[in-house]
């Protein structure tokens, strides 16, 4: 994880610095239970979602689509133009 945002050792050291300044010693531990309890209903609800999501994929029915053959072009005979509307009243 520390990869992903490519700090090094000196810079954790400085940020941790900075938040014990700005906190102090007696918040601490208050900040990390509370950073630790957020991590763990994240990584709940990613599980639920996860797992919604595999029983939704194996309720679902394993058809595979059936493939229709390519339409051909052949010499149809178009359609009459019906200008009169099925659903207007006629005179």
């Amino acid at each position: 994880m520390l990869a992903l945002f490519n700090l090094g050792g000196g810079e954790i050291i400085l940020i941790l610095a900075i938040v014990l300044i700005l906190f102090g010693a007696k918040k601490l531990p208050e900040l990390a239970k509370g950073l630790g309890q957020g991590i763990k209903e994240f990584k709940k609800a990613t599980h639920n979602v996860s797992e919604g999501m595999r029983d939704a994929m194996a309720e679902s029915p394993s058809n595979v689509p059936t493939r229709f053959e390519p339409a051909t072009v052949g010499t149809a005979e178009p359609k009459s133009a019906d200008t009169t509307h099925p659903t207007a009243p006629t005179a």
